[in-house]
């Protein structure tokens, strides 16, 4: 009998516990997606469309990604909305890594790209959010062509030391190509509506 109050108290104590850690997942899960945008994603997507007529950051809607809701991030340039910012991920050489593609959907262009999150090691595969010209080798290539580093025949170079953290953000590039050519009906149609 003893026995069975125990294992009765227990269940309801994880019950109430694991009832009250979600409720405080979801409590606090806007505030963390506020504190991510601006101090994460914002000043990579304002490097990024650096020269936008609008906020970038205020400038955004979400698509619909089977399961997945995508933010999509609008910038204005000479009051026309033309360049949209999807944001992906990848497997780098220590972890997953957040990166953002930025498309002229006039131009049909990479605008640019940017990773905002990453464990990769500093010095080596960190260059790739912290090394700029690095980055700048995606700018202006066409979105129907498909990133590689030269190593592979492609014409990005790989970073010092870091080939696998090179190919990955290639890798998780033509992943937002993808989506691009999947959504742009979708990202035109909103991207004026988008900018206020």
């Amino acid at each position: 009998m003893e026995m069975i109050k125990m294992v009765v108290v227990l269940t309801i104590l994880s019950v109430i516990s694991g009832g009250g850690l979600k409720w405080l997942e979801e409590f606090t899960k806007p505030m963390i997606e506020v504190q991510e945008l601006e101090l994460v994603k914002g000043p990579a997507i304002r490097e990024i469309l650096k020269g936008a007529s609008n906020d970038p950051v205020e400038s955004r809607f979400k698509i619909q990604d089977g399961d997945e809701e995508r933010t999509v991030f609008v910038g204005a340039f000479d009051g026309e909305p033309r360049v949209a910012v999807l944001e992906v991920s990848g497997k780098g050489f220590a972890d997953k890594f957040g990166l953002l593609v930025a498309f002229d959907v006039v131009e049909d262009k990479l605008a640019g790209i940017s990773v905002t999150t990453h464990k990769e090691t500093p010095g080596l595969g960190g260059e790739a959010k912290d090394n700029p010209a690095w980055a700048a080798q995606f700018k202006g290539k066409p979105v129907n062509k498909q990133c590689k580093v030269t190593n592979d025949g492609g014409d990005i170079n790989a970073l010092s030391g870091a080939t696998i953290t090179s190919r990955a953000v290639c890798d998780a590039t033509n992943q937002a190509l993808a989506k691009y050519e999947e959504f742009k009906p979708q990202l035109v149609e909103n991207m004026k509506s988008a900018v206020k």
